[in-house]
């Protein structure tokens, strides 16, 4: 975990999301706390580690979402050398199967 991001704002703000029960809750939350360009952007980084995950080319993905190759590759770089977040989340999504 990044130390740099570890506080009491942003430990409040993961208690919040932790207590969402339901996907109408997600939206609800998020489309309340985000803008609709930050929560499209965070939903295709999320599409892109997916593609990523699944051998998928810079092109391939690019193509498909429209993310940049800058952003490709920072997503990248969090799959390989990251605290395993996205790795967790595929588990978890897998297994619920």
């Amino acid at each position: 975990m990044n130390n740099k991001l570890k506080n009491d704002a942003v430990d409040y703000l993961f208690d919040a999301v932790l207590q969402l029960q339901s996907k109408e809750e997600c939206y609800n939350f998020f489309e309340d706390l985000c803008t609709v360009n930050e929560l499209l952007s965070l939903s295709q980084r999320f599409d892109v580690a997916a593609m990523l995950r699944n051998k998928k080319t810079y092109l391939e993905i690019a193509e498909k979402t429209g993310a940049s190759t800058a952003t490709i590759s920072r997503v990248n770089r969090s799959l390989h050398y990251g605290n395993d977040g996205y790795e967790l989340i595929f588990q978890r999504l897998e297994n619920k199967k």
